[in-house]
């Protein structure tokens, strides 16, 4: 690993102190934009409707299709006590689903939950990560989710107890593939009607897939980032958008990925041999000391002090630019976090 500034390789660097206000409970209805350009140490306030302005004519803008699914469900143990189950994938492995389990008493094998309309989970497994194996006792359980659970939005919103409105909201306005128990928050603010205004100025427009799960919930602990180890994700990208990216990279086009899990994705098969449609595992770490080859710029939105997604921030603008820039948007009463306000970086 090459660290340049042995500061950059401490978990405690990427701190900073945002004051609890600060945190966005909703989406607002204009969200704003901090534009920072690398090459001419830039900084522009604007608002999100406006990005355009700042993209390159024939931009390409790749973002992470995947979709959010209502996983968190409520019901009681068999003893009549409160349980929560958190549904980590909507893909059973073995017939067994991966899940969190919150009870007040302990948890063992062959404990069963009973849920609204007759569903039932049971509990066949613990793993040594702290997760669960259960099966459950329907055969259709997208469907039963998407009636009966809740959005799993993240615990600095409203203390994760999600609503009807954050069946919408939680959701990009391109989600299509089913799997994240967590929204690619940049997407976000891209609705349709903008959407249709890029293409109209010929930016144009690619999809890949990553599903996020338990790992985005996971603070780095380590003391040192070289010690840190990150989750796996998964990710395919699909043989249209694979020859769009293809094409885009041979006309030399400017590429910006929509978000860090779109990031993850183009610097996980930057120079590989991709196959279209294959599911491929990522557990790659980006922080300052990497290189990041794929893209020409990021949009995102404003992270957690000493989250990945941070330091992922700080690979691409320097750790102390990146904490300079959070500074100002604290200064200038930025919105943080999942439905908070975005950030534009040109390389």
């Amino acid at each position: 690993m090459n660290v340049k500034n042995p500061l950059d390789d401490l978990l405690s660097s990427y701190h900073f102190d945002l004051p609890p206000e600060y945190i966005a409970q909703r989406p607002a209805e204009i969200s704003r934009l901090l534009v920072y350009n690398l090459q001419t140490d830039e900084v522009i306030h604007d608002v999100f409707p406006n990005i355009g302005k700042y993209l390159p004519k024939d931009s390409l803008l790749v973002f992470n299709r995947s979709r959010v699914f209502p996983s968190r469900l409520i019901g009681k143990k068999s003893s009549g006590g409160k349980a929560e189950i958190f549904i980590l994938s909507a893909v059973a492995t073995n017939s067994l689903y991966p899940v969190l389990i919150r009870t007040t008493s302990k948890k063992k094998i062959g404990d069963c939950y009973t849920f609204s309309e007759g569903m039932k989970a049971t509990l066949k497994e613990a793993f040594s990560d702290g997760t669960f194996g259960v099966i459950f006792n329907q055969d259709n359980l997208a469907d039963y989710l998407e009636k009966h659970a809740r959005i799993p939005i993240p615990p600095y919103i409203r203390k994760g107890e999600s609503d009807d409105l954050d069946r919408k909201d939680y959701q990009t306005s391109y989600a299509r593939e089913t799997g994240s128990v967590a929204a690619p928050t940049a997407g976000l603010h891209f609705g349709h009607e903008l959407l249709a205004k890029l293409k109209e100025q010929q930016i144009e427009t690619a999809f890949v897939t990553l599903h996020v799960g338990l790992g985005t919930f996971k603070p780095v602990t380590a003391e040192r980032l070289s010690e840190h180890r990150m989750h796996s994700e998964n990710y395919f990208i699909d043989e249209a958008n694979a020859q769009i990216l293809k094409e885009a990279r041979l006309k030399h086009k400017k590429i910006f990925a929509v978000g860090t899990t779109s990031l993850r994705v183009l610097e996980s098969s930057y120079g590989q041999n991709i196959s279209p449609g294959k599911v491929y595992s990522t557990n790659i770490f980006l922080h300052p000391g990497k290189e990041i080859l794929s893209v020409d710029g990021l949009i995102t939105n404003f992270h957690l002090p000493e989250s990945s997604l941070l330091m992922l921030v700080s690979t691409l603008t320097g750790r102390e630019k990146a904490l300079e820039l959070y500074n100002i948007a604290i200064k200038e009463k930025y919105r943080f976090f999942s439905y908070g306000d975005g950030m534009l970086i040109l390389r």
